[in-house]
Protein backbone atom coordinates (compact mmCIF):
# COMPACT_ATOMS: atom_id res chain seq x y z
CA UNK A 1 0.00 0.00 0.00
CA UNK A 2 1.15 3.60 -0.59
CA UNK A 3 0.36 6.53 1.63
CA UNK A 4 -2.04 9.08 -0.54
CA UNK A 5 -2.88 12.46 1.49
CA UNK A 6 -6.25 12.38 2.16
CA UNK A 7 -8.29 15.31 0.67
CA UNK A 8 -9.84 18.07 2.79
CA UNK A 9 -13.57 18.86 1.20
CA UNK A 10 -15.62 22.17 1.18
CA UNK A 11 -18.98 21.47 1.86
CA UNK A 12 -22.21 21.87 -0.40
CA UNK A 13 -24.65 23.93 2.06
CA UNK A 14 -28.27 23.87 0.91
CA UNK A 15 -30.94 26.13 1.78
CA UNK A 16 -34.47 24.62 2.43
CA UNK A 17 -37.38 26.49 4.19
CA UNK A 18 -37.17 23.91 7.15
CA UNK A 19 -33.15 24.95 8.34
CA UNK A 20 -31.95 26.14 11.30
CA UNK A 21 -28.50 28.26 11.93
CA UNK A 22 -26.59 25.52 13.90
CA UNK A 23 -24.42 24.45 11.14
CA UNK A 24 -23.28 28.23 10.33
CA UNK A 25 -23.15 29.46 13.91
CA UNK A 26 -21.55 26.09 15.52
CA UNK A 27 -19.59 24.52 12.51
CA UNK A 28 -18.69 27.07 11.00
CA UNK A 29 -20.66 26.14 7.53
CA UNK A 30 -21.17 28.83 4.98
CA UNK A 31 -21.98 32.47 6.34
CA UNK A 32 -22.33 33.65 9.65
CA UNK A 33 -25.89 33.47 10.65
CA UNK A 34 -27.17 31.87 7.10
CA UNK A 35 -30.15 29.50 7.30
CA UNK A 36 -28.56 26.27 6.51
CA UNK A 37 -30.53 23.27 6.71
CA UNK A 38 -28.52 20.50 4.86
CA UNK A 39 -24.11 20.20 4.28
CA UNK A 40 -23.22 17.73 1.91
CA UNK A 41 -20.02 16.31 3.13
CA UNK A 42 -19.42 14.09 0.82
CA UNK A 43 -20.93 14.42 -2.67
CA UNK A 44 -20.20 13.80 -6.25
CA UNK A 45 -23.37 15.23 -8.36
CA UNK A 46 -24.39 17.27 -10.79
CA UNK A 47 -26.84 19.39 -7.84
CA UNK A 48 -24.01 19.43 -5.47
CA UNK A 49 -20.03 18.98 -6.11
CA UNK A 50 -17.41 19.21 -3.28
CA UNK A 51 -14.41 20.72 -4.03
CA UNK A 52 -10.89 20.06 -2.87
CA UNK A 53 -9.10 22.18 -0.24
CA UNK A 54 -5.27 22.48 -0.33
CA UNK A 55 -2.95 19.60 -1.25
CA UNK A 56 -2.21 18.70 -4.91
CA UNK A 57 -5.64 18.96 -6.37
CA UNK A 58 -6.22 22.55 -4.74
CA UNK A 59 -9.69 23.82 -6.61
CA UNK A 60 -10.35 20.65 -8.18
CA UNK A 61 -13.77 19.38 -7.57
CA UNK A 62 -13.89 15.89 -6.22
CA UNK A 63 -15.18 14.31 -10.06
CA UNK A 64 -12.37 16.00 -11.64
CA UNK A 65 -9.82 14.43 -9.08
CA UNK A 66 -11.82 10.78 -9.58
CA UNK A 67 -10.97 11.39 -13.55
CA UNK A 68 -7.25 11.49 -12.53
CA UNK A 69 -7.49 8.89 -9.79
CA UNK A 70 -9.91 6.02 -10.78
CA UNK A 71 -9.05 3.94 -7.97
CA UNK A 72 -9.27 6.31 -5.57
CA UNK A 73 -13.08 4.87 -4.66
CA UNK A 74 -12.10 1.06 -4.17
CA UNK A 75 -12.40 -1.89 -5.53
CA UNK A 76 -15.95 -2.24 -4.95
CA UNK A 77 -17.23 0.62 -6.77
CA UNK A 78 -18.65 -0.76 -10.05
CA UNK A 79 -17.64 2.14 -12.74
CA UNK A 80 -20.74 4.29 -12.69
CA UNK A 81 -22.12 6.87 -10.59
CA UNK A 82 -20.22 7.53 -7.25
CA UNK A 83 -22.61 5.69 -4.68
CA UNK A 84 -22.53 7.43 -1.44
CA UNK A 85 -23.92 11.16 -0.38
CA UNK A 86 -23.14 12.11 3.28
CA UNK A 87 -24.73 15.10 5.11
CA UNK A 88 -24.94 17.01 8.22
CA UNK A 89 -28.51 18.07 8.37
CA UNK A 90 -29.97 20.98 11.20
CA UNK A 91 -33.73 20.47 11.22
CA UNK A 92 -35.54 23.51 12.78
CA UNK A 93 -38.68 22.48 11.83
CA UNK A 94 -40.08 19.27 11.26
CA UNK A 95 -39.67 17.99 7.30
CA UNK A 96 -42.49 16.47 5.38
CA UNK A 97 -43.26 12.95 5.61
CA UNK A 98 -41.32 11.04 3.00
CA UNK A 99 -40.23 8.06 1.16
CA UNK A 100 -37.58 6.78 -0.74
CA UNK A 101 -37.47 4.00 -3.37
CA UNK A 102 -35.52 1.14 -4.01
CA UNK A 103 -32.65 0.91 -7.12
CA UNK A 104 -35.68 -1.06 -9.01
CA UNK A 105 -38.29 1.39 -8.56
CA UNK A 106 -35.49 4.14 -9.33
CA UNK A 107 -33.84 2.94 -12.26
CA UNK A 108 -37.50 2.71 -13.75
CA UNK A 109 -38.61 5.94 -13.22
CA UNK A 110 -35.90 8.39 -12.72
CA UNK A 111 -32.14 8.92 -13.83
CA UNK A 112 -30.97 8.14 -10.25
CA UNK A 113 -30.13 5.21 -7.54
CA UNK A 114 -32.69 4.48 -5.05
CA UNK A 115 -32.28 5.64 -1.22
CA UNK A 116 -31.37 3.24 1.33
CA UNK A 117 -29.96 5.49 4.87
CA UNK A 118 -29.14 6.13 8.14
CA UNK A 119 -29.27 8.70 10.61
CA UNK A 120 -26.91 9.36 13.54
CA UNK A 121 -28.88 11.75 16.22
CA UNK A 122 -26.04 14.26 16.42
CA UNK A 123 -27.96 16.41 19.01
CA UNK A 124 -31.92 16.39 19.98
CA UNK A 125 -33.86 19.27 22.13
CA UNK A 126 -35.83 17.65 24.76
CA UNK A 127 -39.03 15.97 23.44
CA UNK A 128 -37.33 15.50 20.33
CA UNK A 129 -38.58 12.64 17.57
CA UNK A 130 -39.25 10.88 14.45
CA UNK A 131 -41.45 9.16 12.24
CA UNK A 132 -40.19 6.01 11.46
CA UNK A 133 -42.32 3.86 9.73
CA UNK A 134 -46.37 3.21 10.18
CA UNK A 135 -47.78 2.23 13.28
CA UNK A 136 -49.94 -0.59 10.99
CA UNK A 137 -50.28 -2.13 8.32
CA UNK A 138 -52.40 -0.06 5.92
CA UNK A 139 -53.44 -0.61 2.59
CA UNK A 140 -52.78 1.75 -0.21
CA UNK A 141 -56.22 2.76 -0.43
CA UNK A 142 -56.11 3.73 3.26
CA UNK A 143 -52.90 5.73 2.87
CA UNK A 144 -54.38 7.76 -0.41
CA UNK A 145 -57.87 8.55 1.65
CA UNK A 146 -56.02 9.87 4.55
CA UNK A 147 -53.52 11.91 2.46
CA UNK A 148 -56.81 13.28 1.06
CA UNK A 149 -58.53 14.42 4.34
CA UNK A 150 -55.14 15.46 6.24
CA UNK A 151 -55.29 12.34 9.12
CA UNK A 152 -52.24 11.01 7.96
CA UNK A 153 -50.10 11.61 10.73
CA UNK A 154 -52.21 9.62 13.02
CA UNK A 155 -50.72 6.54 10.54
CA UNK A 156 -47.13 7.49 11.92
CA UNK A 157 -45.17 5.56 14.21
CA UNK A 158 -43.16 8.44 16.02
CA UNK A 159 -40.59 7.81 18.18
CA UNK A 160 -39.07 10.24 20.89
CA UNK A 161 -35.00 10.41 19.94
CA UNK A 162 -31.89 11.30 21.65
CA UNK A 163 -28.20 12.31 20.96
CA UNK A 164 -26.04 8.77 20.47
CA UNK A 165 -28.52 7.06 18.67
CA UNK A 166 -28.33 5.48 15.29
CA UNK A 167 -31.35 4.56 12.74
CA UNK A 168 -31.28 2.60 9.49
CA UNK A 169 -34.06 3.19 7.06
CA UNK A 170 -33.97 1.14 3.92
CA UNK A 171 -35.84 2.40 0.88
CA UNK A 172 -39.85 1.64 1.46
CA UNK A 173 -39.76 3.06 4.85
CA UNK A 174 -41.80 6.29 5.10
CA UNK A 175 -40.40 8.78 7.71
CA UNK A 176 -39.44 12.15 8.64
CA UNK A 177 -36.82 14.00 10.81
CA UNK A 178 -39.15 16.36 13.48
CA UNK A 179 -38.17 19.84 14.68
CA UNK A 180 -35.21 20.28 16.75
CA UNK A 181 -32.67 17.39 15.78
CA UNK A 182 -28.74 17.63 14.04
CA UNK A 183 -28.33 14.56 12.11
CA UNK A 184 -25.52 13.09 10.17
CA UNK A 185 -26.78 10.88 7.42
CA UNK A 186 -24.97 7.97 5.36
CA UNK A 187 -26.98 7.07 1.91
CA UNK A 188 -27.01 6.07 -1.26
CA UNK A 189 -25.89 8.45 -3.90
CA UNK A 190 -29.91 9.86 -4.77
CA UNK A 191 -31.70 13.29 -4.31
CA UNK A 192 -35.11 11.26 -4.61
CA UNK A 193 -37.62 11.99 -2.12
CA UNK A 194 -41.35 11.08 -2.67
CA UNK A 195 -43.48 13.52 -0.36
CA UNK A 196 -47.03 12.20 0.99
CA UNK A 197 -47.43 15.26 3.25
CA UNK A 198 -46.10 19.06 3.82
CA UNK A 199 -48.08 20.42 6.96
CA UNK A 200 -49.48 22.56 4.21
CA UNK A 201 -46.14 24.47 3.67
CA UNK A 202 -45.11 27.10 1.13
CA UNK A 203 -41.91 27.32 -1.05
CA UNK A 204 -39.91 30.64 -1.49
CA UNK A 205 -42.33 31.08 -4.46
CA UNK A 206 -45.26 31.02 -2.17
CA UNK A 207 -46.65 27.86 -3.71
CA UNK A 208 -47.58 24.56 -1.80
CA UNK A 209 -44.76 22.33 -2.34
CA UNK A 210 -45.39 19.49 -4.48
CA UNK A 211 -46.53 16.00 -3.26
CA UNK A 212 -45.64 12.58 -5.09
CA UNK A 213 -48.71 10.48 -3.92
CA UNK A 214 -48.77 8.27 -6.80
CA UNK A 215 -44.99 7.12 -6.73
CA UNK A 216 -44.91 7.06 -2.67
CA UNK A 217 -48.00 4.80 -2.47
CA UNK A 218 -45.76 2.37 -4.88
CA UNK A 219 -43.39 2.27 -2.64
CA UNK A 220 -44.48 2.62 0.96
CA UNK A 221 -43.99 -0.67 2.68
CA UNK A 222 -45.75 -1.43 5.49
CA UNK A 223 -42.83 -2.79 7.06
CA UNK A 224 -42.88 -3.54 11.46
CA UNK A 225 -40.34 -0.52 11.99
CA UNK A 226 -39.46 -2.51 15.24
CA UNK A 227 -38.08 -4.97 12.90
CA UNK A 228 -35.87 -2.42 10.61
CA UNK A 229 -32.47 -3.41 11.62
CA UNK A 230 -29.01 -3.11 9.96
CA UNK A 231 -26.74 -6.25 9.66
CA UNK A 232 -25.11 -7.14 13.17
CA UNK A 233 -21.81 -6.89 13.44
CA UNK A 234 -19.46 -7.76 16.71
CA UNK A 235 -17.48 -4.37 15.96
CA UNK A 236 -19.19 -1.90 19.15
CA UNK A 237 -18.34 0.72 17.11
CA UNK A 238 -20.25 -0.32 13.81
CA UNK A 239 -23.91 1.94 14.02
CA UNK A 240 -24.47 0.78 10.59
CA UNK A 241 -24.10 -1.84 8.35
CA UNK A 242 -25.71 -2.97 4.59
CA UNK A 243 -24.94 -3.91 1.52
CA UNK A 244 -24.25 -0.09 0.37
CA UNK A 245 -22.44 1.07 3.44
CA UNK A 246 -20.44 0.40 6.82
CA UNK A 247 -20.20 3.26 9.35
CA UNK A 248 -18.29 3.51 12.55
CA UNK A 249 -18.52 6.08 15.13
CA UNK A 250 -15.80 6.92 17.05
CA UNK A 251 -16.10 8.11 20.59
CA UNK A 252 -12.17 9.78 21.32
CA UNK A 253 -11.36 10.86 24.84
CA UNK A 254 -7.48 10.84 25.31
CA UNK A 255 -7.32 8.16 22.63
CA UNK A 256 -7.19 7.04 18.96
CA UNK A 257 -7.85 4.54 16.66
CA UNK A 258 -6.18 3.25 13.65
CA UNK A 259 -7.73 2.16 10.07
CA UNK A 260 -6.33 0.46 7.68
CA UNK A 261 -7.65 1.71 4.40
CA UNK A 262 -7.60 -1.50 1.86
CA UNK A 263 -8.09 -1.41 -2.08
CA UNK A 264 -11.65 -2.21 -1.42
CA UNK A 265 -12.83 1.39 -0.39
CA UNK A 266 -12.29 4.82 0.70
CA UNK A 267 -12.80 6.11 3.97
CA UNK A 268 -14.70 9.04 4.67
CA UNK A 269 -13.85 10.79 7.85
CA UNK A 270 -16.13 13.43 9.47
CA UNK A 271 -15.84 15.37 13.07
CA UNK A 272 -18.84 16.08 14.48
CA UNK A 273 -18.07 17.12 17.46
CA UNK A 274 -14.48 18.55 19.08
CA UNK A 275 -11.26 18.75 17.19
CA UNK A 276 -9.45 15.35 16.07
CA UNK A 277 -6.38 14.70 14.51
CA UNK A 278 -5.80 12.47 11.25
CA UNK A 279 -2.70 11.33 10.65
CA UNK A 280 -1.50 9.22 7.25
CA UNK A 281 2.13 8.27 6.30
CA UNK A 282 3.67 10.39 9.11
CA UNK A 283 1.57 14.04 8.43
CA UNK A 284 -0.72 15.41 10.27
CA UNK A 285 -4.01 17.10 9.32
CA UNK A 286 -6.28 18.43 11.79
CA UNK A 287 -9.96 18.07 11.76
CA UNK A 288 -12.25 20.69 13.27
CA UNK A 289 -15.72 20.30 13.93
CA UNK A 290 -17.69 20.02 10.36
CA UNK A 291 -14.32 18.82 8.50
CA UNK A 292 -14.67 16.22 6.34
CA UNK A 293 -11.81 14.30 4.68
CA UNK A 294 -11.47 11.58 1.70
CA UNK A 295 -8.72 9.23 1.96
CA UNK A 296 -8.48 7.46 -0.93
CA UNK A 297 -8.36 3.20 -1.14
CA UNK A 298 -5.40 1.87 -0.74
CA UNK A 299 -3.70 4.46 1.87
CA UNK A 300 -2.72 2.19 4.08
CA UNK A 301 -2.57 2.99 8.00
CA UNK A 302 -4.62 5.97 8.89
CA UNK A 303 -4.59 7.04 12.81
CA UNK A 304 -7.49 9.31 13.90
CA UNK A 305 -6.89 11.23 17.72
CA UNK A 306 -8.33 13.69 19.52
CA UNK A 307 -8.63 14.64 23.57
CA UNK A 308 -12.38 15.02 23.40
CA UNK A 309 -14.26 14.31 20.07
CA UNK A 310 -16.30 12.13 17.65
CA UNK A 311 -15.71 11.19 14.39
CA UNK A 312 -17.85 9.28 12.05
CA UNK A 313 -16.09 7.27 9.33
CA UNK A 314 -17.90 5.65 6.42
CA UNK A 315 -16.72 3.04 3.98
CA UNK A 316 -18.44 0.99 1.27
Amino acid sequence: MENKAPLKLKQVTKQIIWGGTRLSGEYGLGNAGENIAEAWQLTCREDGMNTIVGGEYDGKTLAEYFEENKDAIGTKYDGGAFPLLIKLIDAEKDLSIQVHPDDAYAAAHTTDFGKTEMWYIVDAKPGAKIIYGLNGNYTSAQLREAIANGTLENMMNYVPVHAGEAYFIPSGLVHAIGEGILIAEIQQNSNITYRVYDYNRVGADGKLRPLHVDDALAVIESTDPAHVKSEQTDDPTVISKCKYFTVNKYDLAASFVEREVGEESFLHVMCIKGKALLTLGGVDYAMNMGDTYFVPANSGKVVIEAENAQVIATTL
